[in-house]
């Protein structure tokens, strides 16, 4: 036998023996013999659809044990909503595991979009907003800027017994704070100039409020020594019960003696 007809029949003894291998590993035949019929989720959440997550997954399962290609499940779990980071592995001969992280909501962010407790940007689309959530606004590259100084606000006025429900920063470098009486509160320019006049406010504001007997409706900082406000009507005055007249004989009213 010639060398080349020896290195033909090499050729065709490894190509016969690795083929079914190769097919194997691939998907291309035996799926139906090593499938993953178990998933299991080693991590605790709270949002992630369960249904959503076994649909997402089961085309890779269908591939077998060999073929599944893990890279691609994981991907497609990371991008479902609400998922931070996702490792999906599989264990012999059956179990598909996912490992997950959940994004955690801070706030919402602008019109559309909620800021996590890990400073991602997540669009609102798709998932349902939990309720009590502040509102946060500013230029996307701020946004730990933003939760600095809300953070801050919020124990500047929590003496006065009034919340912060949101904070702004408009791309001029303006802020401004809704307060959890809806009061408007326009701060102006400058990090450090912000939390001095916010301060100084909070500092006074208990004592404005009681003196103007008023809702407070917006309040402008932008002053050198003082404040702009502006107040809403006063609520009105509950009448005290009148006692009701005791009725003598012929209806005319009849006054006790003191």
């Amino acid at each position: 036998m010639s060398a080349m007809l020896r290195f033909f029949a090499w050729a065709l003894a490894l190509a016969l023996v690795a083929l079914p291998v190769v097919a194997v590993v691939n998907g291309w035949i035996g799926a139906e013999r090593f499938p993953l019929r178990k998933l299991r989720v080693t991590s605790q959440f709270e949002r992630v659809d369960p249904q959503l997550l076994r649909q997402t997954v089961l085309p890779y399962a269908k591939q077998g044990f060999f073929a599944v290609r893990l890279e691609d499940a994981q991907n497609a779990v990371s991008k479902l909503p609400w998922v931070d980071r996702a490792e999906v592995r599989k264990h012999w001969p059956d179990v598909l595991e996912i490992r997950l992280i959940e994004h955690k909501p801070f706030a919402r962010w602008g019109a559309d979009r909620l800021l996590s407790q890990q400073g991602r940007l997540l669009p609102i689309k798709g998932i349902e907003v939990p309720k009590g959530l502040p509102q946060l606004d500013g230029p996307d590259a701020r946004t730990a800027d933003v939760v600095e100084l809300y953070n801050e606000s919020r124990e500047m006025f929590a003496p006065t017994g009034v919340g912060v429900r949101g904070i702004a920063l408009d791309p001029r470098g303006s802020w401004s704070l809704t307060l959890g009486n809806a009061a408007q509160v326009v701060v102006g320019r400058g990090d450090e100039d912000a939390r001095l006049r916010l301060a100084r406010f909070a500092r006074l504001m208990p004592k404005l409020l009681s003196q103007e007997g008023r809702p407070l409706q917006r309040a402008d900082l932008r002053y050198t020594n003082g404040f702009a406000l502006s107040w809403g009507e006063a609520a009105p005055a509950t009448p005290s019960p009148q006692p009701s007249p005791a009725s003598g004989r012929g209806g005319n009213a009849a006054a006790g003696n003191t």
